[in-house]
């Protein structure tokens, strides 16, 4: 039987990434993050106060302002990048999934090709999805022209049991037509995005509040569904 090398990514507690930055929660609470297939506890999640997802969606929110003022050409690069880093490490990607989540990691090689595949399809929909319509004389003398723009902030609020796909059903899409995000990954399974985008910020360098993380269980999903700078 072939034993696969673990990737030695086991933080003591996870950080929030806000404004650009990782940082060290508040939270008193937190859960403990286990390896599945051997029981070991290998990290902690903390449960991330209001007061610091607020500091999030307001690093969006400001972000937003420039951000939707970017060419979709330019956009679209980072885009380019996004894909290039979940391929370059595609397998440590898996193997921190496998190691998080305990699907095998043939199963989790497909979680993350999944995402890279979302990637895809926001590059080749950005500039289709961003087209307005224009009707000339829908009345007499009456022309009618639809323009789209992007709306501000998104929360994106994850499920345990694909780690790494679900938060890039909604993210590449969202970042590429101009707005931007605050990801939540499960606290069962925070690990795989934690560790993904501690490679996005670095390697594709997004400017600072495109892409926020905070951690934390049922109540910070409320309070960034209740939030009223979240548009969606």
């Amino acid at each position: 039987m072939q034993v696969l090398q673990e990737v030695p990514y086991k933080p003591q507690t996870l950080r929030l990434l806000i404004d650009g930055e990782w940082v060290e929660s508040s939270a008193s609470e937190h859960l403990p993050v286990m390896n599945p297939a051997t029981g070991e506890v290998t990290s902690k999640v903390p449960f991330a106060t209001e007061a610091e997802v607020d500091r999030a969606v307001a690093s969006a929110e400001l972000a937003f302002e420039k951000w939707r003022n970017v060419p979709i050409s330019e956009r679209v690069q980072y885009l380019f990048k996004m894909k290039h880093v979940l391929e370059a490490h595609l397998e440590d990607f898996a193997r921190i999934n496998t190691q998080n989540h305990g699907k095998t990691v043939v199963e989790s090689r497909g979680d993350v090709r999944r995402a890279v595949e979302n990637v895809e399809a926001a590059i080749g929909a950005a500039y289709t999805l961003m087209k307005g319509e224009k009707l000339d004389q829908i009345a007499p003398g009456v022309d009618e022209e639809t323009v789209k723009e992007p709306l501000g902030v998104f929360a994106v609020i994850c499920p345990f049991n694909f780690p790494t796909m679900v938060p890039f059903w909604y993210m590449p899409y969202a970042i590429v037509l101009g707005c931007t995000v605050v990801v939540k990954p499960s606290e069962v399974t925070p690990l795989p995005m934690t560790y993904v985008a501690e490679f996005l910020q670095r390697e594709t360098q997004l400017p600072a509040g495109v892409l926020n993380l905070v951690h934390g269980s049922r109540a910070t999903s409320e309070a960034l569904i209740r939030h009223s700078s979240v548009k969606g």
